[in-house]
């Protein structure tokens, strides 16, 4: 350990090598634990190393997280616009699947880095590239969300229900309450480390929902819809 830091001390510090630093260090310890000091003693360096390449904690949040984005792939030249967007979002998943923090840190961003303004250009092209006009690009970009980035908010995740099927039986009087939500506890498979409601399987369910809208946005192209003249709450 101690030749270790000695290396450390003799490479040059660069901002690259403390952001990399930092992104390896939050998937060791967690993003909460992440601190300015704890990344100097990892980098072998006074803390106030750390500030002439990043200005403060934010600053270094940022910047990890363009490290993350920046493991997505390319887009695929000469692929359709429907096989690019997919893989390129289903590349982003993985990336930050990698990081299991990324997620959360995007999500407290005042507004994109430079690198996920890239990759969210990029994905912006696609369609307008493969057919899609601005307008309708517009809305396909809030129907993705955060599915763009590989990601999304699921409703009750944090502290879900407890599974009907592990629950003690309820007495007669209860049986039929909440009879939908029983029965499809019950039928379907789990995912013990899945974080998806109940625990289904995080990926199908992603990707599943990914595909219903594509196929949505596919259909709005070819009939050239168009936002103008419609209002809020009117039906099609």
């Amino acid at each position: 350990m101690a030749e270790q830091t000695k290396a450390a001390r003799r490479t040059p510090l660069t901002s690259d090598r403390v952001l990399r630093a930092a992104v390896v260090l939050a998937d060791d310890i967690g993003i909460e634990a992440l601190s300015m000091r704890k990344l100097a003693q990892e980098l072998g360096v006074v803390p106030m190393a750390l500030y002439k390449h990043v200005a403060n904690k934010e600053q270094l949040l940022d910047g990890m997280v363009d490290v993350v984005v920046g493991e997505i792939e390319p887009p695929v030249a000469g692929a359709d616009w429907k096989s690019a967007v997919r893989r390129r979002i289903l590349s982003a998943r993985r990336a930050l699947l990698g990081h299991s923090w990324a997620a959360q840190v995007i999500r407290t961003r005042s507004g994109p880095t430079p690198a996920v303004l890239a990759y969210m250009d990029s994905v912006i092209g696609m369609f307008r590239t493969g057919g899609f006009s601005v307008d309708l690009t517009h809305h396909v970009m809030h129907a993705l969300g955060s599915r763009m980035m590989g990601f999304t908010q699921e409703l009750f995740d944090a502290s879900p229900a407890p599974d009907p099927r592990t629950r003690p039986a309820p007495p007669q009087e209860d049986a039929g309450e909440y009879p939908y939500v029983r029965e499809l506890a019950g039928a379907v498979a789990h995912d013990e480390g899945s974080v998806v409601g109940q625990g289904c399987d995080d990926q199908f369910e992603f990707e599943f929902a990914l595909d219903l809208l594509l196929d949505g946005f596919e259909r709005l192209r070819r009939q050239g819809w168009s936002s103008a003249g419609r209002s809020p709450g009117r039906t099609i």
